[in-house]
C-alpha cells in the first residue's frame, strides 16, 4: 500500500468538497493527504484571458487554501500540495498510481439528476487500477463540511456470479474504520416467463420467486463470511432486492455516507469503459460513490 491518500482540485466548489471529503479519509487512515492541481498545456491562459503568472498565482492561492482548510479540520493531519502539468486524466491517473486512493469532485445536480461525471473524472476512473471515490458538491443546510454525509452507511453493490473480493476488501475496511453498518446489496430481475403473450419474471408463482430470493440470499451469506469472520466488529445487513442493479444502488444511496462498486478492468483501444451500473450510478447516486477496480 502507499500509504497515501490524494485528492483532485480545479478550483470548483465540488473538488473543494473532495478534498474535505479526502481529508477526513486521510485522517481516518492514519496517512498523509496529497492535493493535486493539474494544469492543462493550452496555447491560450484559462481564466479570462489570463498571464502565465497570474494563472499560476491562483493555483497557488487554490491548493494553499485547501491546505489550510484541512489542517484547520484535521490539525494532526500531514498535508502537501503539488501543482502538476499535462493532460488532467492522464495526471491524475499517474497520481492515483501511486496512492491509496484518489477523491475527485463531481458536478452534482440535485438529488434526482445526481452526477455529471465529465471526461476528466470517466478517463481517470478508466485509466486506474487504484480506487477513485467522486464526490458531489456542497448541498443542504450541512454547516459543518468536515463531516458532511459521513455518518450513514457503507452500501456495497455485489454480483453472486462474478468475484467481488476487492469491492468486499475495501467496503469492510471502510465500514470497520468508520464504525459504521456496512450494506451488502444484490439485485436481480427474474427470468422471462414462458407461455402465452409477453409476460415476464414478475409474474412467477410467488412462491418460486420466494424460492430463488433465498437460494441467492444463501449466495450472498456464503460470499460475505470470510470477511465477516475478518472483520467481526463490522455489523453486515446483507439485502436482496428484486430489480435492476443500478435503480437498486441508486435508491440505497440516499443517507449513505458511501456506495462502492465495482468495475471490470478491461484494456481497450475504443475508449473508456467503466461499466454501465458503475456509470448510472456515478451519475445519480445521493452519496460519494467509490468505483474498485477488479478482474
Amino acid at each position: 500500500m502507499a500509504n497515501l491518500v490524494t485528492a483532485g482540485l480545479d478550483g470548483s466548489a465540488e473538488s473543494a468538497e473532495a478534498a474535505r471529503w479526502a481529508a477526513r479519509e486521510a485522517d481516518l487512515r492514519g496517512v498523509p493527504l496529497l492535493l493535486v492541481h493539474v494544469e492543462e498545456r493550452m496555447e491560450r491562459p484559462l481564466h479570462g484571458g489570463a498571464s502565465g503568472e497570474v494563472q499560476e498565482h491562483w493555483a497557488n492561492a487554490l491548493l494553499r487554501d485547501a491546505l489550510e482548510e484541512a489542517n484547520r479540520l484535521y490539525p494532526c493531519l500531514e498535508v502537501s500540495s503539488r501543482r502538476l502539468k499535462g493532460v488532467p486524466a492522464k495526471v491524475l491517473a499517474d497520481a492515483a498510481a501511486s496512492s491509496d486512493m484518489l477523491v475527485l469532485g463531481s458536478r452534482g445536480l440535485g438529488s434526482i439528476a445526481g452526477f455529471v461525471l465529465g471526461s476528466v473524472g470517466a478517463g481517470t476512473i478508466a485509466a486506474t487500477d487504484q480506487p477513485v471515490v467522486l464526490v458531489r458538491g456542497p448541498h443542504g443546510p450541512d454547516t459543518d463540511p468536515g463531516v458532511r454525509r459521513s455518518d450513514g452507511a457503507i452500501v456495497v453493490g455485489v454480483d453472486t456470479e462474478r468475484p467481488c473480493d476487492a469491492l468486499l476488501s475495501f467496503a469492510f475496511d471502510e465500514a470497520a474504520r468508520r464504525g459504521c453498518v456496512l450494506r451488502v446489496l444484490h439485485s436481480w430481475t427474474p427470468p422471462p416467463v414462458l407461455g402465452y403473450g409477453y409476460g415476464y419474471g414478475y409474474d412467477l408463482d410467488p412462491s418460486a420467486q420466494q424460492e430463488i430470493g433465498r437460494s441467492i440470499a444463501t449466495a450472498v451469506d456464503e460470499m460475505i463470511r470470510p470477511w465477516s469472520e475478518k472483520y467481526p466488529a463490522v455489523t453486515v445487513a446483507p439485502e436482496v432486492r428484486v430489480g435492476q442493479s443500478a435503480v437498486q444502488l441508486v435508491d440505497a444511496s440516499q443517507g449513505a455516507a458511501l456506495v462502492v462498486v465495482g468495475r471490470r478492468i478491461r484494456h481497450s483501444a475504443y475508449g473508456t469503459h467503466i461499466g454501465s451500473v458503475a456509470h448510472a450510478v456515478l451519475h445519480h447516486s445521493c452519496a460519494p460513490v467509490a468505483v474498485i477496480a477488479h478482474e
